[in-house]
């Protein structure tokens, strides 16, 4: 059955599933009960399925996430919410010296299958800490896979597959997407959450996108027809691992790579990207992986948030000088 909804319900609807087919998932995070959360994520969840199901937890990151893998060694499967991205930073240590270290650290006896939902990314009108992109700093931490949707259809599923992985992930949620809305098929799942996927077929250059900037690399490959280039468009999906054999693919076809993000270029996934494709694709590439990002600063105030934001014509000034070799 396929049905329309925005990003955010395909979430709910997605965590309702889990929560239906698994009497072992339990949601946890701020004012996620009663309430729904900040986002209405989680709203009318907790009157379905109760407060032991879903938690609503003190102020305290560190917290939600430490008895996230404490639940998560007894058998159970969390799913925790924070808030807004810069506010994970009290969890960091949790996430990245416990969460991901367990499944190695006991040989492969334990695994740890905890979801953390991240909203993440600007153009909401909000400020520092509501607006980040941080995904560089978990991608970069082995023993984590990191995913973000960029359309209603695999929110839906991949919150699903996120908590069905033995491996803790994750779930970066695009906040300025959650009133997109689109087609979600209920009964056919989506790709493995894991892989990345073409949206859009062309012959003369890639755009790798994820999350946020997936509709503005589509729209700037469609402004780009004008100028009688066919531009091919990959949702990345999967940040962590990547699906470097979809990105090679499509670069030995069409010779010219832009990978494009909110966080900003210094340190941040485009620069992985632009060097494991000159390592695999190298004699195909007609000019170097170009890379457009956010400036290596802290987020602005709402004001200057869109010059500060990849948008169509820095796409396609990107795709100028890339032709220009």
């Amino acid at each position: 059955m396929t049905t329309t909804m925005t990003l955010a319900k395909a979430i709910t609807a997605g965590l309702d599933k889990v929560l239906e087919g698994n009497d072992k998932a339990i949601l946890m995070g701020e004012d996620i009960g009663k309430l729904g959360g900040v986002y209405r994520i989680t709203e009318g969840l907790q009157a379905k399925y109760g407060a032991h199901r879903v938690i609503d937890s003190p102020l305290g990151e560190a917290g939600i996430v430490g008895s996230a893998v404490g639940m998560a060694l007894r058998g159970h499967s969390p799913l925790v919410e924070i808030q807004f991205d810069g506010f994970v930073f009290p969890a960091f240590s949790q996430i990245t010296t416990q969460l991901a270290k367990m499944h190695a650290r006991s040989e492969g006896r334990l695994t740890t299958p905890v979801v953390i939902r991240i909203p993440y990314g600007g153009g909401i009108g909000s400020i520092e800490h509501h607006s980040e992109s941080p995904e560089a700093l978990f991608v970069h931490t082995a023993g984590l896979r990191v995913i973000t949707p960029s359309n209603a259809n695999d929110a839906y599923w991949m919150i699903q597959q996120a908590a069905a992985c033995p491996d803790p992930v994750i779930y970066f949620e695009p906040k300025r997407r959650y009133w997109l809305k689109g087609e979600v098929d209920t009964e056919t799942p989506a790709l493995d959450a894991f892989k990345a996927q073409v949206v859009r077929s062309g012959d003369d250059a890639t755009i790798v996108a994820y999350g946020p900037l997936v509709p503005v690399a589509l729209a700037a490959a469609e402004a780009a027809l004008e100028d009688g280039r066919s531009i091919e468009v990959i949702d990345l999906r999967s940040l962590s691992p990547i699906d470097f054999d979809t990105i090679t693919e499509s670069v030995q076809k069409t010779g010219r790579l832009i990978v494009t993000h909110e966080a900003p270029t210094f340190g941040g996934l485009g620069g992985e990207i632009a060097a494991r494709v000159t390592e695999r694709a190298f004699l195909s590439l007609e000019a170097p992986v170009l890379r457009v990002g956010g400036f290596h600063m802290p987020y602005p105030i709402s004001k200057v948030e869109s010059q500060y934001l990849p948008d169509i014509d820095k796409l396609l000034e990107a795709l100028d000088r890339s032709f220009a070799y």
